[in-house]
């Protein structure tokens, strides 16, 4: 079996990170299927909602630390370059795929999400969690630095002095206490995880895709635009989706008093 299951149905892409014997730590297959399948759905059009989640009892247990083994017997400066080109070359280009895929991603978290999983979690754009779920940055724990943009999304979603704790200590924290902290959107109710996965799934596929495309662009590049410069954003993507079909159909639905139908644009 492939460490990667990507299934579609009903417009929304399952992609399920397949290793439970290892937690689905992130193997170097892994990596590459992620990194294919990111660049196929994005400009599939029967696919309008991505849900990441693991096979098994958890999502995903970070980077595969056994793999490092091998690769430590070098000169140092072999090391560093050997880890940086992986790290470039694999969970640097899905994370990147991610942030610009046109059509919303959910992280369907139970169990574990550690290290690399909290960095792939993060990556996505909502988050429902399962409330046994628990999450560690954990990397201090193997001695080195997160990665996967972890340092990237945590200040500015929890503020840097929790950040800081949470990068620092490596301390495992649950479901709730995540949602308290902004990580985490939903935590779902006991058993229901897969159920309560799919209806907001299922909400968003039958949504305007090319508007959430959208919105994606503006949400992120305004972590780094001026306002100025955002403003000019806003205009510049309002008046694209005021081009296409579905805002015609919004605004005749919102008229006529009753649900829009939107369409793949």
């Amino acid at each position: 079996m492939p460490d990667l299951l990507v299934s579609v149905k009903d417009n929304i892409a399952t992609l399920t990170l397949n290793r439970p014997e290892a937690r689905n730590a992130l193997s170097p297959e892994m990596r590459e299927l992620l990194r294919t399948s990111m660049q196929e759905l994005a400009t599939d059009d029967n696919v309008r909602c991505l849900i990441i989640k693991g096979a098994g009892d958890h999502f995903m247990a970070g980077g595969d630390v056994k793999s490092m083994g091998p690769m430590l017997d070098k000169a140092p400066d072999e090391i560093r370059n050997d880890f940086q080109n992986r790290i470039y070359e694999g969970i640097n280009s899905i994370m990147l795929a991610m942030q610009k895929m046109p059509k919303p991603i959910i992280a369907s978290v139970s169990g574990a999400a550690a290290g690399a999983g909290v960095s792939m979690a993060l990556a996505c754009d909502l988050v429902i969690a399962d409330p046994d779920s628990f999450f560690t940055l954990a990397y201090c724990h193997i001695g080195t630095s997160p990665d996967g943009g972890a340092s990237f999304q945590l200040p500015r979603i929890v503020g840097t002095k929790k950040a800081m704790e949470i990068a620092l200590l490596g301390d495992r924290f649950d479901a709730r206490t995540a949602q308290g902290l902004g990580m985490v959107n939903f935590v779902a109710e006991a058993g229901a995880l897969e159920d309560e996965t799919k209806k907001l799934a299922t909400r968003l596929a039958s949504g305007p895709t090319n508007v959430y495309g959208n919105t994606k662009k503006l949400l992120y590049r305004s972590l780094d635009n001026e306002f100025e410069a955002q403003l000019q954003m806003e205009a510049e993507m309002f008046a694209d989706c005021a081009s296409k079909p579905n805002f015609k159909e919004g605004v005749t639905a919102f008229i006529e008093k009753r649900k829009a139908c939107f369409k793949v644009e």
